[in-house]
């Protein structure tokens, strides 16, 4: 049995989805990315602890983790955490400052969250991850319901433009940090549970049940199981695919 689970992830992999899907079964957590570097302000505040220049950073790091834990189980008894590879090196600097001595990351993370189901989410086609996510810092809009309303939105709206050296190094950077992650793992010790968006993104529900069982929760009827988020990719991002091909070939 399982104490809690860390989703492994990479932008544009359906960790929205994912956990949007966890936090509905009422029984496995209310994951976030609550140590998203942009964002802990916001979530302390929204948490009232006191500010940040009021207190000592470990005092602070102490109460916002405290905080985290108890936003991450929401009303179960699982805590669950959605963590980018890009967030790994400062919550692991965050938690050696708070229980200084252990020999690993694995250590520090389940000193706090006790036993973790790691779960590692990837997404096979690098380059419709790397156009959604250029695509969608160029519109702003970010995530979209099933019935097309807007769920987040960090911009002004704005006409996308396909730009073939971005999305290049998007693709890089993507295999990198997936990279990254399948080399922490090793280190680790660690065996993830993995999660592919192809397959979450085609049947939700299965994706669902698999974590389910490995967290040794019972899992919701596959036929409440009602995704929140819609997918972005369009007409728009198939001709940039086409044309990064054809650009790629030249």
């Amino acid at each position: 049995m399982f104490d809690g689970y860390i989703i492994c992830g990479t932008p544009r992999t359906g960790s929205t989805l994912l956990c949007k899907l966890l936090a509905a079964t009422g029984t496995t957590g209310d994951p976030h990315s609550f140590y998203r570097r942009q964002d802990v302000s916001e979530w302390a505040e929204d948490w009232g602890l006191p500010a940040r220049d009021t207190m000592g950073e470990l005092e602070f790091q102490l109460a916002y983790l405290n905080a985290a834990i108890g936003a991450g189980k929401g009303d179960t008894e699982i805590f669950g955490l959605r963590l980018m590879r890009e967030n790994l090196g400062e919550l692991s600097a965050i938690r050696d400052r708070i229980v200084p001595g252990l020999a690993s990351d694995k250590a520090r993370f389940e000193r706090p969250f006790g036993r973790v189901l790691y779960i590692h989410l990837s997404r096979e086609n690098k380059l419709a991850q790397a156009v959604s996510l250029v695509k969608a810092r160029q519109t702003g809009l970010w995530h979209i319901a099933p019935d097309g309303t807007e769920i987040e939105r960090v911009g002004p709206a704005r006409e996308p433009h396909c730009d073939f050296e971005r999305i290049k190094g998007e693709v890089e950077e993507l295999e990198a940090y997936d990279g990254a992650w399948n080399i922490w793992f090793a280190q680790q010790g660690i065996a993830p549970l993995r999660i592919g968006y192809e397959h979450l993104a085609a049947e939700p529900a299965v994706a669902l049940l698999r974590i389910c069982e490995a967290l040794g929760v019972r899992a919701p009827d596959a036929r409440h199981v009602r995704p929140g988020v819609a997918k972005l990719a369009d007409e728009t991002s198939l001709d940039w695919m086409r044309r990064f091909h054809l650009d790629a070939a030249v």
